[in-house]
C-alpha cells in the first residue's frame, strides 16, 4: 500500500470527472474504491468531502488516501453475464459481511425480471456476487425499477428465511428521500390511503382508495406512509423522507400523488409532460432538474440475522438526484438521518 499523497492536477489534464482523474492516474483504483474514498471523506480536493463526479481543474491539490500497489487480479469472469455488468453490480456493493449484501441500486435496473423487464435485473446478476460462495445470494426484498437505494441480499438460505421474516414482521426501517411536487401540509404526516389494482393495461398500477372504502373494495390494501419535510423550494418543491410502514407496490408514489404532491420525474402517477408551478402537481420541474424519477430508498437499518445486533446502512444519492440537490442548494449533511425520530 502506498501512503497518503496529495497531487496537483496538471495544467495539461484540463477539467474532468475526479473519478475519471484518478484512474487514468491509478489504473489499479476501481469505481467502487473511489466512491467508498468519497464516502469516507478520504479523498479531497482542496481540503473539501467530494463526490466522484465532481470536476477537477487545473492546479487543484487532490488528498489521496493510501491505495494498493499493483492492480486487483481481473475479476473472475460470470458464464452468461458481461464482464462490465459484473463489474457494475459489484461497484454496486455498499456493505457485506459473511451473511448479507447491501447494495445501491441504480436507477433504471429491475430488482428481478418480468414483464416488460427484459434480462437484465439484479436477481440476473447476483451470479457475480458470490465472493467465494458456492450460492448466488437471493433477495430478500425490491425496489421499483426507477427507485435507486439499498436493496439486501442474503447469503444463505438460512439468513433469507430470517431476513424476509423480519421484513414480513416489519421488523426493519426504511427511509426514502424524494423530491415532491410542491409542499405537503402539514410538513409532517401520515398518509393511510388503501391500495388496489387498476386493472387497466399496466399491471402493477395502484389506485388509491379511502380508508373508510378499502374493506368495501374488492382487492383493496391497508396502507400506511409517514413523511417529513426536510427542506423546501419557496412552494414549488420540497425534499421529503418518508417511510414505508406497509411494503404495498408503488405505495410511497401512489400516496404522495394522492396528496397532491406527486414526486418529481415519476411519469406513472405524476404526469411526464406536466409542469409544476407551485403548490404541488405537476411531475416536472423544467430548468437543470432530471426528468427521471427522484426517489431513493436512502437508508436502511435492521437487526442482523445472525449477530442480533443493529446494522445501518445508508446509499448515496444516484448521479440525477444529486444534480438536482446540488442545483436546489441542499446538503445531504444538512438534515438528520431520521426526522422522525427526532419528534418521539
Amino acid at each position: 500500500m502506498s501512503g497518503v499523497q496529495t497531487l496537483t492536477v496538471g495544467a495539461d489534464e484540463g477539467e474532468q470527472r475526479l473519478d475519471r482523474w484518478l484512474k487514468r492516474r491509478f489504473p489499479q483504483v476501481t469505481q467502487g474504491m473511489v466512491e467508498k474514498f468519497c464516502r469516507k471523506g478520504e479523498l479531497r480536493v482542496d481540503g473539501k468531502r467530494v463526490k466522484s463526479g465532481d470536476r477537477v481543474a487545473p492546479g487543484q491539490q487532490v488528498r489521496i488516501p493510501p491505495l494498493p500497489d499493483a492492480a486487483p487480479p481481473p475479476p473472475t469472469r460470470v458464464e452468461g453475464i458481461a464482464d462490465a455488468d459484473a463489474e457494475m453490480i459489484r461497484d454496486c456493493v455498499l456493505w457485506k459481511d459473511e451473511h448479507v449484501i447491501a447494495l445501491n441500486k441504480p436507477p433504471g435496473l429491475p430488482s428481478q425480471g418480468g414483464s416488460g423487464q427484459g434480462n437484465r435485473h439484479v436477481d440476473g446478476l447476483t451470479e457475480a456476487l458470490k465472493f467465494g460462495y458456492k450460492e448466488r445470494p437471493v433477495l430478500v426484498h425490491r425496489l421499483d425499477k426507477d427507485t435507486s437505494g439499498v436493496l439486501l441480499l442474503a447469503r444463505t438460505p438460512r439468513v433469507a428465511r430470517r431476513l424476509s421474516e423480519a421484513f414480513r414482521h416489519r421488523n426493519t426501517r426504511k427511509i426514502y428521500w424524494a423530491i415532491v411536487a410542491g409542499v405537503p401540509q402539514p410538513l409532517m404526516g401520515t398518509i393511510r390511503y388503501g391500495l388496489v389494482k387498476t386493472g387497466g393495461r399496466d399491471a402493477e398500477k395502484m389506485r388509491c382508495v379511502h380508508p373508510n372504502e378499502v374493506d368495501k373494495t374488492e382487492g383493496a390494501k391497508r396502507a400506511t406512509t409517514d413523511y417529513a419535510v426536510l427542506d423546501r423550494l419557496a412552494s414549488r418543491a420540497a425534499w421529503v423522507a418518508l417511510v414505508p410502514i406497509t411494503g404495498r407496490t408503488h405505495q410511497l408514489r401512489a400516496h404522495m400523488a394522492e396528496i397532491g404532491h406527486p414526486i418529481i420525474g415519476d411519469g406513472k402517477y405524476g404526469g411526464s409532460g406536466q409542469e409544476n408551478l407551485g403548490d404541488g402537481w405537476g411531475a416536472q420541474l423544467g430548468g437543470d432538474i432530471s426528468r427521471k424519477l427522484h426517489l431513493h430508498a436512502r437508508r436502511i437499518t435492521f437487526e442482523h440475522p445472525i449477530t442480533g445486533k443493529p446494522v445501518t446502512i445508508e446509499a448515496p444519492l444516484p448521479a440525477h438526484m444529486a444534480k438536482s440537490w446540488a442545483t436546489m442548494g441542499w446538503k445531504e449533511t444538512d438534515v438528520p438521518a431520521d426526522p422522525f425520530e427526532e419528534q418521539e
